[in-house]
């Protein structure tokens, strides 16, 4: 049995899931991704693993969680910035860090980019949502979800109760147009997307529960809405 298959029988995917170009998505970000990320992307789509860990994904809804969007780039620029300051230590050389998920509560999820022509053997490492703690998994990308929503993996970072309604896989709604005026606190959007782009923004944002208005206008206009 493969890896994916694994993930799969422990996770069913959706039914259905965008294809992707990927020698088009690679070009785009100069690099080569790894085997196991296309097929999760392939096979499941944008979507949060226990509607907590969200991947990013060249067909995502907003930049602020695709793959080829301006975060990882914004996010290495954080942690250059943590690492210079001395807010937090980053046990890791920023130029092999790529981010390429997010958790509902803040925590990123990288690639180490090492040896960078051999992505098959890129690990896996997070950082603790505004705290000094890291976490590294010796493995790929698929064989860390397995074991972390089989229960095999404990990832410190992550919540004790992230297993409790069991293991599932939510797809990303697709982008609505709006037809009308929309309440002050309404958005298309994952709320997930929206702490995101306030967190590389310089906003403090809750981990649960309704984002602020001024937070959500923020947004809005940014995407200019």
């Amino acid at each position: 049995m493969t890896s994916i298959d694994r993930l799969t029988n422990l996770c069913p995917p959706p039914p259905t899931a965008p294809s992707t170009d990927w020698p088009s998505i690679e070009q785009s970000l100069g690099m080569t991704l790894p085997t196991d990320y296309k097929q999760i992307a392939d096979t499941y789509g944008p979507g949060a693993f226990c509607s907590f860990i969200h991947l990013y994904h060249p067909h995502a809804t907003t930049p602020w969680t695709s793959i080829t969007g301006s975060m990882p780039s914004t996010i290495r620029t954080q942690l250059q910035h943590d690492r210079d300051s001395g807010t937090y230590p980053v046990p890791h050389d920023l130029r092999h860090l790529f981010v390429m998920g997010v958790t509902d509560n803040g925590e990123y999820l990288f690639w180490v980019t090492e040896p960078a022509n051999a992505p098959e053997k890129w690990t896996i490492t997070a950082n603790e949502a505004r705290g000094p703690q890291w976490y590294t998994y010796n493995g790929g990308l698929t064989d860390f979800l397995t074991a972390v929503l089989s229960g095999q993996e404990t990832v410190p970072c992550f919540p004790d109760g992230l297993l409790t309604q069991g293991v599932s896989f939510t797809p990303t709604p697709p982008t609505t147009i709006d037809t009308g005026p929309q309440p002050p606190t309404s958005t298309t959007a994952d709320t997930n997307d929206i702490r995101a782009w306030a967190r590389a923004n310089g906003y403090d944002v809750p981990d649960r529960g309704r984002m602020p208005v001024a937070i959500v206008d923020a947004w809005k206009k940014a995407r200019n809405q």
